[in-house]
C-alpha cells in the first residue's frame, strides 16, 4: 500500500447532506426532500454554507428529473439549486438514486434498469458538467436487502436470486454511469456509500454471521473487480446462473475513488439462538435456524469495535481514501452531539495511524421521516438533524453550532459533549450480556461538567427533569424549597453561586389554580415576583433560565388554536400570575426560555388527571369531567424530552409546548379509558359550572404552536401512557 503522505496534511474537511430518499412501496413514492420541506426551501443551502462545510451530498434523481417518460427531463429545480451550491463555493456530490428503484418504468430487476440509469447520468453530466463528484447509487447492498431480500421497499421481492439480481444490476448501473459521466468530465470521481457494520453471534450462529461478514463487502468488491473465482461469494453467485454477469464485471471494474462510509449504531449486529431472550420483534429464520437479530451494543461485552471498527477492516482492505458519508444519530440532542464528536474524534485520531479518512459528512441535515418504520408507513415520525423543520422553517440546533465550530478546527463550548454518550454507558445493554473474544474495552473517563439546576425537587415536573437527566447522562442537581427560596434573594444568588450550574430549569411554582382565588397575593409572590428575581440572579450571572406558563393565560374566546403571540386575558388569579410573569421575563431581554403548556399528564406521578381517571376507573367510580373546556393535554415525558432539547439549543423567547391535539376533559377522559380497555360509561360529562371549580377554565383552549411541531399526536402520548399504566 502506497501513500500520500501530502494527503495527510490536508485538514480533515467538513461535507454535509439532507436525507433525500425517493423510495417506493407499492404505488407511492415517498420523497424526503418534499417531507422536510427543502423542495420550497431554497434558503436551506445558504443554511447549509454557513456551517462551513466544503461539499455536499445532493440529489439529482432519476425519479425527479424523468417521472413519468425516460425522454421528459424537467430540470428547472435543479438548475435553480445547483447554481446557487456553485455560487456558495460549495462542492455537490451528485446522487442519482438514493434508495430508490427508478421511475414508474423500472425497478431494480429490470435487465435495463442499468441502462436507463446510465442515460440519466450521461444527460446530467451533460447539464453540470462541472460536478465532480458523484454517487450514482446510494448504499447498492442496503437497497437490495431492503428492496429484493426482505420486501419492505419495491419490488417487493423476497427471495435470495432477486437479492443478487438486484445488487448487480445497482453495481452495472453505477459502472455504466460513470463511463457516461467520464465521457464528458474525465476527473469525475466515484465517492460509493454502503452501510458497513460487523455480525456477532452465538456459537451456532457462527456460520450466518462469517457469510454476513462476506457479504457486507459484496458493493465495493465487486466494484473493485475482486469478485472472481476463489472469492468467498464467487461459487455462490455462480451457482444462481450469475457467473457470466459476473466475469463481466470483473473484466470492467469501476473502483471507488472514495469509499464513503456509512456506519450507525444499529449497523453493527448480534445473532443470537437463544430466541427466547428477546422481543418477537427482534425474531426471524435463517438458514442456520431460528435467531434473534439485534443492535451489538445492545448485548455484546465489551461493546463493539463500532466506527473506528468499521473504517479500519475497509481500510485494511481496500487502501482507498474513506470519507465517513452519513453521520447521524436519532436520539437527544446532547447524544446526537456527543455522536458527532465521536465520529469527528475517530476520524483525526485514525488519520494519526495514516488512515486516508478525507471527510465527515453531518447527515440528515434537515433530519429525517420515517425511518422507524424503514420508510415503509407514512406515520409523520419526524427525527431532528442539524436543524429542525418541523414548524416548516430550518430552525438550527445546537448539533448545527457544534459542527460548524469542529469544522472551523475548534473545540465544542459544551461540557455535555465531552460526557460518554449511552452506547459507552453501562446502560446501553438492553439483554442479556453475551461476552466474546475481543480485546477489552476501554473505560471512558468521565469529566467534570457543570450541573443542570432543577427547582421544585418534589413535583411532577423537576421529578420528570431529574429522570430525563439521569437517563440523558446530563449532570443535575435538584434543589427544594429548603435549598432555595424563590422569595429569598439573598437564597437565589447563593444556591447559584454555590452550584454554578450551566442552566437553570424552574420547574417550582404555585399550582392551586382554585386556591389561587382566594390567595392572589401567595401566588402572585411565588409566580410572578419569585420568577422574576430569579430572572435577575440568573441574568446577573449570564445562566440561562427555563421557566413554564399555562394556557389558563387565555380567555378562550379564540375558534382557532393559541399560537405564540396572541394577546393573553387570563380569567383567573393563576392565569394572570402566570400572564404577568410571562410579560416581564420577556421584556428582560436576558437568556430566558419561556414554555407555555398545559394539562400535564404522566403515568409515573399520582397527581394529574390521567392518572386519576385510571384510578377511579379500577375502583369503579365515577368519573365527573368538564365537557365545554377544550385543551392540550401535555404527556410529561415527551415535554421533558423537547423542553431539554431546546435548551441545549440555545433557545430563548416563548414556545408553546403541548401534544398535537384539541380535546374537552371529559373526551379526554373516554380516550382515557379506551386506551387502558375500560368502558368509558362511568365518565360523566358535566359543563364547568358544575365542577365545583372555585377558578373559571378558559372554554377553548388548545396550544399550538408557530415554533416547533416535534411533540408528538395526542393519541400517541396516550397510548404509550396505557403501556406504562
Amino acid at each position: 500500500m502506497i501513500l500520500n503522505s501530502d494527503l495527510f496534511l490536508c485538514p480533515l474537511k467538513l461535507w454535509g447532506g439532507h436525507e433525500c430518499s425517493l423510495n417506493r412501496v407499492q404505488d407511492y413514492f415517498a420523497d424526503q426532500t418534499i417531507r422536510s420541506g427543502h423542495i420550497d426551501r431554497m434558503e436551506d443551502l445558504d443554511r447549509f454554507a454557513e456551517l462551513g462545510i466544503s461539499a455536499l451530498r445532493y440529489p439529482i434523481l432519476w425519479e425527479q428529473v424523468s417521472p413519468m417518460n425516460a425522454e421528459q427531463c424537467n430540470w428547472a429545480w435543479h438548475d435553480e439549486r445547483l447554481g446557487h451550491i456553485r455560487s456558495l463555493g460549495i462542492s455537490p456530490i451528485a446522487g442519482l438514486l438514493h434508495h430508490g428503484s427508478g421511475p414508474t418504468y423500472t425497478n431494480l430487476l429490470d435487465p435495463e434498469f442499468a441502462a436507463g440509469l446510465a442515460q440519466h447520468a450521461g444527460r446530467v453530466a451533460v447539464r453540470y458538467p462541472w460536478i465532480n463528484d458523484w454517487t450514482p447509487v446510494n448504499e447498492p447492498l442496503t437497497t437490495a436487502r431492503f428492496s429484493a431480500l426482505y420486501g419492505h421497499w419495491y419490488p417487493h421481492a423476497r427471495d435470495e436470486l432477486s437479492f443478487w439480481t438486484a445488487l448487480l444490476n445497482q453495481v452495472d448501473a453505477t459502472r455504466l454511469a460513470m463511463t457516461a459521466i467520464r465521457a464528458m468530465n474525465s476527473d469525475a470521481r466515484l465517492i460509493q456509500t454502503e452501510d458497513l457494520g460487523r455480525s456477532y453471534s452465538t456459537a451456532p450462529l457462527a456460520g450466518q454471521a462469517a457469510f454476513d461478514n462476506e457479504r457486507r463487502w459484496a458493493s465495493w468488491d465487486l466494484l473493485c473487480g475482486r469478485v472472481i473465482p476463489g472469492h468467498s461469494l464467487w461459487d455462490r453467485l455462480v451457482g444462481f446462473g450469475l457467473g457470466a454477469r459476473l466475469s463481466a464485471i470483473a473484466d470492467a471494474p469501476c473502483p471507488p475513488d472514495v469509499l464513503g462510509l456509512n456506519h450507525y449504531l444499529t449497523s453493527d449486529r448480534f445473532l443470537d439462538h437463544q430466541t427466547e431472550r428477546y422481543p418477537n420483534t427482534a425474531l426471524g429464520m435463517c438458514s442456520f435456524g431460528p435467531l434473534a437479530d439485534v443492535e451489538a451494543v445492545r448485548v455484546v461485552e465489551p461493546a463493539p469495535a463500532g466506527l473506528a471498527g468499521a473504517i479500519r477492516e475497509a481500510w485494511d482492505r481496500y487502501g482507498l481514501p474513506i470519507a465517513l458519508t452519513e453521520v447521524h444519530l436519532d436520539c437527544t440532542r446532547e447524544e446526537q452531539m456527543r455522536w458527532f464528536s465521536d465520529a469527528w474524534q475517530t476520524a483525526r485520531t485514525l488519520r494519526d495511524e495514516k488512515i486516508d479518512i478525507v471527510a465527515v459528512t453531518a447527515w440528515s441535515l434537515l433530519g429525517s421521516f420515517d425511518w422507524a418504520s424503514l420508510l415503509t408507513r407514512s406515520d409523520n415520525e419526524y427525527e431532528t438533524g442539524l436543524f429542525d423543520v418541523s414548524a416548516g422553517i430550518a430552525r438550527p440546533t445546537a448539533l448545527a453550532g457544534l459542527v460548524r465550530e469542529l469544522g472551523a478546527g475548534g473545540a465544542s463550548r459544551s461540557r455535555l459533549i465531552d460526557l460518554p454518550g449511552w452506547w459507552k454507558r453501562p446502560e446501553r445493554l438492553a439483554y442479556p450480556s453475551y461476552r466474546l473474544d475481543m480485546a477489552a474495552a476501554v473505560e471512558a473517563v468521565t469529566p467534570m461538567c457543570a450541573p443542570l439546576l432543577i427547582l421544585g425537587a418534589t413535583g411532577t415536573l423537576g421529578q420528570a427533569f431529574a429522570g430525563a437527566c439521569h437517563v440523558r447522562n446530563i449532570p443535575y442537581r435538584l434543589a427544594d424549597r429548603a435549598a432555595l427560596s424563590l422569595n429569598d434573594m439573598v437564597s437565589i444568588e447563593k444556591t447559584l453561586d454555590k452550584i454554578r450550574p450551566w442552566a437553570v430549569v424552574n420547574c417550582a411554582g404555585w399550582v392551586r389554580v382554585d386556591e389561587a382565588e382566594a390567595h392572589p397575593d401567595a401566588c402572585m409572590a411565588v409566580n410572578r415576583d419569585g420568577s422574576l428575581r430569579l430572572a435577575h440572579a440568573c441574568a446577573a450571572r449570564e445562566i440561562p433560565l427555563t421557566i413554564f406558563s399555562s394556557d389558563l393565560v387565555f380567555d378562550g374566546l379564540s375558534s382557532d388554536a393559541y399560537i405564540e403571540g396572541r394577546p393573553v386575558a387570563p380569567l383567573s388569579v393563576y392565569g394572570r400570575s402566570k400572564a404577568e410573569a410571562d410579560t416581564a421575563l420577556l421584556a428582560l431581554g436576558a437568556d430566558i426560555l419561556v414554555i407555555r403548556t398545559a394539562s400535564f399528564f404522566s403515568p409515573f406521578d399520582r397527581h394529574n388527571f390521567a392518572s386519576h381517571v385510571l384510578a377511579s376507573l379500577r375502583a369503579g367510580q365515577n368519573v365527573r369531567a368538564a365537557e365545554d373546556c377544550v385543551t392540550s393535554p401535555t404527556y410529561v415525558p415527551d415535554l421533558v424530552r423537547t423542553v431539554l432539547d431546546l435548551m441545549i439549543d440555545g433557545e430563548t423567547g416563548l414556545w408553546h409546548l403541548a401534544n398535537q391535539g384539541a380535546v374537552s376533559w371529559a373526551g379526554f377522559a373516554i380516550k382515557l379509558a379506551k386506551a387502558l380497555k375500560f368502558s368509558d360509561a362511568t365518565i360523566l360529562p358535566l359543563p364547568q359550572a358544575e365542577m365545583g371549580w372555585a377558578a373559571p377554565r378558559p372554554a377553548f383552549a388548545p396550544l399550538a404552536s408557530k415554533k416547533c411541531g416535534l411533540m408528538p399526536e395526542l393519541d400517541e402520548a396516550i397510548r404509550r401512557f396505557a403501556s406504562f399504566a
